[in-house]
């Protein structure tokens, strides 16, 4: 799983407490971009963020919900 995210964007901070607890349930791996050290990823998610991507297609953004995204890393 990926999560694009910026520093002090508070919609990261929550949504990445979300996003670790099903990583740490699942045992799912986490990899984290922060869109400012990448042109390419700012451009592609600017204030869109965060965004989480499963298996290469965008899950969410802005808003993570625990029971969906748990219900997508159990397929």
């Amino acid at each position: 799983m990926d999560f694009y995210e910026k520093p002090g964007c508070h919609l990261c901070e929550d949504a990445l407490s979300v996003v670790s607890a099903e990583v740490e349930r699942t045992g799912a791996t986490l990899r984290r971009h922060n869109i400012l050290e990448d042109r390419e990823l700012q451009r592609q998610y600017g204030e869109l963020i965060p965004v989480v991507v499963i298996d290469g297609v965008q899950h969410s953004t802005w808003f993570v919900q625990d029971a969906r995204l748990r219900a997508a890393l159990a397929e």
